[in-house]
C-alpha cells in the first residue's frame, strides 16, 4: 500500500477516506466510475468532474441531480410516500425497499445457502458470514466488523454514550448539536411550540408530519403492521415490536427498586413514579395530578365531553381508545381475560379483577377518615369525595358540578 498526501492529509492509495455524518472511516476501494450517487469528494481522480457543492455542508457532487437528492438530507424534504402506511422518504429507491415490509417480497437470494432478503444491503451483510469479510474498521483500535451497525455499537466502548459523529448544526436556543439540519429544525419546535401539521378530522396539531400520519390511523382504523405469530395487527410498528414480547416473554426493562420487569420503557417510567410519588401532570380544571401525560389527556376529556373514538359497527363514540376497544367486544364476543381459579372468562381486565375478589374477599383500600375498606382504589377515591366535598366533574352547559362522572352523564341528558 502506497501512502500519498492530499490537502495535508495522508491517505492510503487503494482506499477511500469517506467522510460521512457519522465518522471518517477507511472503507472499501471505489473507483471514480463507481462512486455512489455521483459523490466524488473522496477521489483525486474525479476532481475535474466536480461541479456542484452542497451549500449546507460543502460536500461535492458530479451531477446536479445527485446534489439535489443529497440536499434533501438537510432540508428534510421527503417527496416519496408509501401508499399503505403513508410514511415518506427522501429517495424513490428507499420507498421501494420500504414497500417490501408490507408485501413480504424478498428478491435478493444468497447464492451459497439460498436464504432470501428484502434488501440488497441485508444480503451483502449476510454474505460476509460465508466469506469472513470484515470491511468496517474502528479508527481507534483497528478492530474490524462485517457491518456498519456493529461498528457503531463498538465505537461506544471508546466514546461511552457520547456521539462520535460530526454534528455541524447547533440550536441557537439551548446549544444542542445535530448531525442533520432536519433534526435541528424539528428540535427547534420544542422551543417555539410550532405545530404546523393539523389533523383534518379532529384539528389536533403536531410538530412532525410523521406524528400526524400515525395519529390519522386512529380515525381510519388502518393497521398496516401484522404479527407473524398470531396475525394481530397494529397501527404503529413500535406497538408490534412490544406485542411480540408477549410471545417471547422478553421483558428488557427492569425496576432498580423492586426488580419488577416490563416489556416497554414507558411502563417502567410510569412504574418508577409509584416509588417516587411523582405526579407532574396536573388538570387545569380540577387540579387532579397524574403520573403521565396520557392519563391527564384521558382525564381532561371527562370535563370537555370530547369523544373522538367511534365504533365502526354501531357508531357509538368514546372518550378513550381503550373504552372503544372494550366496547367492540360486545359485538365480537371476545373475552380475552380468564380467571385462574374457575376459568370464567371476561371481556375486560377490570371485570376479571372484581371477579377475583369473590374468591379472595380482599379489601386492601382503607379510608383515612372513617376506616371503611374497599376492594378497588377507584371506589375509595369516590368515597373520599363524600368527606372532602370534591366535585371534579363539571357540566359544560350550565357549569353544575358533580362528585361522580356517572352523575354528570345523567345530568347532561337533561340538556339534550
Amino acid at each position: 500500500v502506497t501512502l500519498y498526501t492530499r490537502g495535508g492529509q495522508t491517505t492510503a492509495r487503494g482506499a477511500v477516506c469517506v467522510k460521512t455524518e457519522e465518522s471518517s472511516l477507511f472503507q472499501q476501494p471505489e473507483t471514480s466510475a463507481t462512486v455512489k450517487n455521483g459523490d466524488m469528494s473522496g477521489t483525486a481522480e474525479g476532481a475535474e468532474g466536480i461541479k456542484h457543492h452542497c451549500p449546507f455542508c460543502g460536500k461535492k457532487f458530479g451531477t446536479k441531480d445527485h446534489l439535489h437528492r443529497h440536499i434533501r438530507i438537510h432540508t428534510g424534504e421527503k417527496p416519496y410516500s408509501c401508499p399503505i402506511c403513508k410514511k415518506t422518504f427522501t429517495l424513490k429507491a428507499t420507498l421501494d425497499a420500504h414497500s417490501r415490509i408490507h408485501t413480504g417480497e424478498k428478491p435478493f437470494s444468497c447464492p451459497t445457502c439460498k436464504k432470501s432478503f428484502s434488501h440488497k444491503g441485508s444480503l451483502d451483510t449476510h454474505i460476509r458470514t460465508h466469506t469472513g469479510e470484515r470491511p468496517y474498521s474502528c479508527i481507534m483500535c483497528d478492530r474490524t466488523f462485517a457491518d456498519k451497525s456493529t461498528l457503531r455499537i463498538h465505537m461506544k466502548t471508546h466514546t461511552g454514550d457520547r456521539p462520535y459523529s460530526e454534528k455541524p448544526f447547533s440550536c441557537s436556543t439551548c446549544g444542542k448539536r445535530f448531525a442533520k439540519y432536519l433534526t435541528l429544525k424539528l428540535h427547534t419546535r420544542s422551543h417555539t411550540g410550532e405545530r404546523p401539521y393539523s389533523c383534518s378530522i379532529c384539528k389536533k396539531t403536531f410538530s412532525q408530519k410523521g406524528s400526524l400520519d400515525r395519529h390519522g390511523r386512529t380515525h381510519t382504523g388502518e393497521r398496516p403492521f401484522s404479527c407473524s405469530t398470531c396475525k394481530k395487527t397494529f397501527t404503529l410498528k413500535c406497538n408490534l415490536k412490544i406485542h411480540k414480547r408477549t410471545h417471547t416473554g422478553e421483558r428488557p426493562y427492569s425496576c432498580s427498586v423492586c426488580n419488577r420487569a416490563f416489556t416497554e420503557q414507558t411502563s417502567l417510567k410510569s412504574h418508577m413514579k409509584r416509588h417516587t410519588g411523582e405526579r407532574p401532570y396536573s388538570c387545569p380544571t380540577c387540579h387532579k395530578a397524574f403520573t403521565d401525560k396520557a392519563n391527564l389527556n384521558r382525564h381532561e376529556r371527562t370535563h370537555g365531553g370530547e369523544k373522538p373514538f367511534s365504533c365502526s359497527t354501531c357508531n357509538k363514540t368514546f372518550s378513550q381508545k381503550s373504552s372503544l376497544k372494550i366496547h367492540q367486544r360486545t359485538h365480537t364476543g371476545e373475552k380475552p381475560y380468564s380467571c385462574s381459579v374457575c376459568n370464567k372468562r371476561f371481556a375486560e381486565n377490570s371485570t376479571l379483577r372484581k371477579h377475583m375478589e369473590t374468591h379472595t374477599k380482599e379489601r386492601p383500600y382503607s379510608c383515612s377518615f372513617c376506616k371503611e375498606a374497599f376492594r378497588f382504589k377507584g371506589h375509595l377515591d369516590k368515597h373520599i369525595r363524600s368527606h372532602v366535598g370534591e366535585r371534579p366533574y363539571s357540566c359544560s352547559v350550565c357549569q353544575k358540578t358533580y362528585t361522580l362522572k356517572s352523575s354528570l352523564d345523567r345530568h347532561r341528558r337533561t340538556h339534550t
